[in-house]
């Protein structure tokens, strides 16, 4: 009996899904500095518990969500190898241990809040995190647990743009969330320059041939070849995570060129 309850809990979540969003797995790209919010340094409490909230809402909406966190809050690899000349591999490699950092921050936001989360790691951590395995990953998904990817790619001169857009690939994302400080792409820094103007739908090509800043061109050329659209917007306006995942318009969507 209780086993048939929950394949009628999972039948409704699935057709819950179908009626209210437009994507049923995703990749959610968070950077390390989405989660130091004001601080400048480290880890906000509250913008880990917004962060829980709002992944809290998808999941229960019958979305499958992964996360892939980066690092920067606490340390970036390319920009100390470059300052202090450090070999640019083991700056990397210490990026990686700082994603695992903020991995297990928002497994404890997530699980604090209810929902069974796991954290996989594409470097070897068995005391914290699991290995990341593909098929175990999308069993995880498939039993309605949250999936965080921590450690990058497992391997030095990668960013965590590129690692977001090969587990897309990986584990049949239907798209790519990049969220961001900024509410979309823009033809120049909108930050530094008031005249930017921003971009509601750009092509994967159009990306590549212009140099925007979107990922980098790795990350981009991934997800253009598995045909998974990018949708970039900003992290702290309320809601924003739902609205993507949900088809409103929001950001700027990245997608496959016209025929």
């Amino acid at each position: 009996m209780a086993s048939g309850t929950k394949r009628t809990t999972r039948v409704a979540a699935s057709v819950s899904a179908s009626r209210t969003s437009k994507y049923k797995r995703i990749v959610l790209k968070l950077s390390g500095e989405a989660l130091q919010g004001k601080l400048g340094f480290g880890i906000d409490p509250d913008v880990l518990n917004d962060l829980a909230r709002q992944i809290k809402e998808l999941r229960d909406l019958g979305v499958q969500v992964t996360v892939v966190v980066g690092g920067g809050n606490i340390f970036r690899g390319l920009k100390t190898s470059s300052a202090t000349g450090m070999e640019r591999a083991t700056a990397d490699y210490m990026g990686m241990l700082a994603t695992a950092i903020n991995g297990l921050a928002l497994q404890d936001a997530l699980e604090r809040s209810g929902v069974a989360t796991r954290v996989q790691s594409a470097i070897e951590i068995a005391k914290v995190a699991e290995p990341y395995i593909r098929r175990r990953a999308i069993r995880h998904l498939e039993k309605g647990r949250v999936v965080i990817f921590v450690g990058g790619i497992g391997n030095p001169f990668f960013t965590t743009d590129t690692t977001a857009a090969l587990r897309a690939m990986e584990i049949g994302a239907d798209v790519v969330l990049k969220a961001t400080q900024v509410d979309g792409i823009y033809t120049d820094d909108p930050m530094t320059n008031r005249q930017a103007k921003k971009f509601t739908t750009l092509s994967f090509s159009d990306v590549l041939k212009k140099g925007l800043k979107v990922m980098d061109a790795t990350a981009v050329s991934l997800c253009m070849s598995g045909n998974i659209p990018i949708i970039v917007f900003d992290l702290h306006r309320p809601g924003n995570i739902k609205r993507a995942v949900c088809g409103e318009p929001v950001g700027t969507q990245v997608v496959p060129s016209k025929p």
